[in-house]
């Protein structure tokens, strides 16, 4: 029979996960190897440098920094050195008026709170640095912490079901799985929400419209997951077309995860029954996507220490053969859920003439079609 490998989209019951949590900075970790943490267990922290404010000072009291005699005159009228803390509004440095007289006196405010960072003898630039950032980096995750990395962050394992969407937009958050509807085909409108979704993540099923989206975050949901989406709904909620950046830095209220494609697609069966299974838990949501090099998959994660991993946990070498579950992830397809008919070794003419390999797929409805390999995922077990 023959057979080929292709990168699969996971939803299980049970699998072993690991979460590097690094900090963009050196920084501190807060948690030792062996620890047991909580998703919303602060395991690493540092800070962000403040924003730096530039005041060309030079130009304020009309010195040339050609000349270095004007940059020692320019230094010998600042009131303030390097390391120094100033507030909004603060004297920085002043130019005596004509003949002495202060009300004639040329004076530099600070714009801004800060720190002064440095005077350029070169550009007679003085650069204020705003009060740095703290950045506080969550477990995400509840589990063990299996290494620590130092200064840096920690690797954190867990078992758990995995939910794993073809897209997604927002952010991690957490919240308790709370399935609103009765059928995987059911549309998850507005009217469906209410006060009692707040702090849940909502479960449709075919689809979720632009006003539930927006009722949503109105009732403090933290997060969304059905089948699609129509494109139109989901870029005048965001605001914007997001075309094929990498997701889930988006300002939205809630994460938002589509298991199917875009339009109106019924989620699938196996997906929609372990939602219903796992309703009621605790879950960690994120929706960063990345389609391209570095394949980066929206998630919905559920701590299952009970369950027996799957012995499908991981690809066998064979991957993808006759039978296999899968789904089509480019038009005209795109979404659509089938099985594997044949894999035929020769490499065929698509559409844009390019020689690529292709496999025949039965969709849903029976009909057989030929697809590029390269178009498809496989419905991880």
């Amino acid at each position: 029979m023959a057979s080929a490998y292709t990168p699969g989209l996971k939803v299980t019951r049970s699998t072993r996960i690991r979460k590097i949590r690094r900090l963009p900075l050196l920084g501190d970790v807060l948690v030792e190897k062996g620890a047991r943490v909580e998703a919303h267990d602060l395991v690493a922290k540092t800070m962000l440098p403040g924003e730096p404010t530039t005041i060309n000072v030079a130009q304020r009291f009309n010195y040339d920094v050609s000349m270095r005699e004007e940059i020692e005159r320019l230094k010998e009228l600042m009131l303030v050195k390097e390391g120094d803390l100033i507030k909004e509004g603060e004297l920085i440095a002043e130019k005596p008026g004509f003949l002495g007289l202060s009300m004639f006196a040329t004076k530099v405010t600070s714009p801004v709170t800060g720190v002064i960072d440095i005077l350029s003898e070169i550009t007679g630039q003085l650069i204020i640095r705003k009060p740095p950032v703290p950045i506080e980096m969550e477990a995400y995750i509840p589990g063990k912490v299996i290494e620590v990395i130092p200064e840096e962050g920690v690797i954190i394992e867990s078992q758990a079901a995995l939910v794993q969407g073809i897209f997604g937009v927002g952010g991690e958050r957490y919240g308790e799985i709370k399935v609103v509807v009765d059928s995987p085909s059911d549309v998850l409108s507005a009217d469906i929400i209410d006060e009692s979704c707040k702090d849940k993540i909502v479960v449709g099923g075919s689809l979720v419209t632009l006003d539930a989206l927006k009722k949503a975050g109105e009732v403090g949901a933290t997060g969304v997951v059905a089948g699609g989406i129509v494109d139109t709904d989901l870029i005048e909620y965001l605001g914007y077309d997001i075309g094929v950046a990498i997701t889930g830095t988006e300002d939205i209220p809630i994460t938002v995860i589509l298991t199917e494609g875009f339009g109106e697609i019924r989620m699938a069966d196996k997906t929609f029954n372990m939602l219903n299974d796992l309703a009621g838990q605790m879950a960690s949501i994120n929706g960063a996507t990345q389609i391209r090099a570095g394949v980066m998959r929206p998630e919905l994660i559920v701590e299952n220490p009970g369950e027996e991993i799957s012995q499908d946990d991981t690809i066998d070498a064979n991957g993808m053969g006759d039978g296999t579950l899968i789904r089509i992830i480019r038009a005209p397809y795109f979404g659509k859920i089938a099985t594997v008919e044949s894999l035929p070794p020769e490499l065929q003419a698509v559409e844009s003439e390019t020689m690529v390999r292709v496999l025949f797929a039965k969709l849903e409805d029976g009909t057989v079609v030929r697809v590029p390999r390269a178009n498809v995922e496989l419905i991880e077990e």
